[in-house]
């Protein structure tokens, strides 16, 4: 199964619709007896609401993308040289983008049946902001596959491009001083530590994801199991409301009937005293007639 072109289709997906479609896949692939692939495809995580409407900017706009992707290599690299001019240019421009982009993405949201509010805007907003800032985002926004909002973008707002100083003349630097064998290890055992911190909250944050998107899926379900249930509920109280006028108007042919069965009781019992009367006036009739 090719992975990428699945991954492609699935975030293309609008959220709701992920879950179930992703699921499908990984089905697919244990039954076609491709680990791999089952297990590459589990791995895909389903996109919040603002990485989705970002992503639908990135698919659909590819000239836009293109050229924000090329701002922020300008912004980056402004920032990495300290190039106040390119900078004052560059985050002149990225701030008119970013809202004019951010808009975009909300109207093909809304386009594709799913609308977002001014929340998920500024998550959108956001959202963009961190492309510009890091790399790592841009080429995930560049291929439509983001799945969260990243955090507040702070890289650039470190250095606010009017403070930029103008470059120093090169100077030379003084020889750093050499240190002890005991600092020197001192200083590896340091980053060892780092490193391994560094590592168990990288596995943390892991685990916390993880169950952030099954406890999504979770409420997914449930939701889905709740609208489900509530059209049953209403099904059965159309099928009550039908049966009650059943049930009413079978009534009424109920008395209907009652009334004309009593009519004719009454009928029957009339003629049969008039017949009775004929019988008794023939038999009177006939006693008189004999000689």
């Amino acid at each position: 199964m090719d992975v990428e072109e699945i991954a492609d289709e699935l975030y293309g997906l609008k959220p709701g619709e992920f879950t179930a479609a992703r699921d499908a896949y990984v089905a697919k692939a244990r039954q076609e007896k491709d680990a791999a692939a089952a297990k590459a495809i589990t791995a895909l995580r389903r996109p919040a609401l603002a990485a989705w409407a970002a992503n639908q900017l990135a698919r659909q706009q590819p000239d836009e993308t293109a050229r924000f992707l090329e701002l922020g290599e300008t912004l980056r690299e402004a920032h990495r040289t300290l190039d106040g001019e390119r900078l004052r240019a560059a985050a002149r421009q990225q701030h008119q983008l970013v809202g004019a982009l951010a808009r975009t993405a909300a109207v093909l949201a809304t386009e594709a049946g799913q609308p977002v509010s001014d929340a998920v805007l500024h998550e959108i907003e956001q959202t963009l902001h961190a492309v510009l800032a890091r790399t790592d985002v841009a080429e995930q926004w560049s291929k439509g596959r983001l799945v969260k909002v990243p955090e507040a973008a702070v890289d650039f707002a470190a250095i606010a491009p009017d403070k930029v100083p103008a470059r120093p003349a090169p100077t030379k630097l003084a020889a750093p001083k050499k240190e002890g064998a005991g600092a020197g290890e001192r200083r590896l055992r340091d980053l060892e530590r780092a490193r391994t911190a560094a590592e168990e909250a990288e596995a943390e944050v892991g685990r916390c994801e993880r169950a952030l998107d099954e406890a999504r899926d979770a409420l997914e379900v449930a939701v889905g199991q709740s609208e489900g249930e509530a059209g049953r509920v209403r099904r059965l109280e159309h099928e009550l409301q039908e049966a009650r006028k059943v049930k009413s108007a079978a009534a009424a042919i109920t008395a209907e009937a009652g009334t004309a069965v009593k009519a004719a009781e009454r009928a029957v019992r009339e003629a049969r005293g008039a017949a009775e009367q004929a019988t008794r006036a023939v038999q009177r009739l006939e006693h008189q007639a004999e000689p």
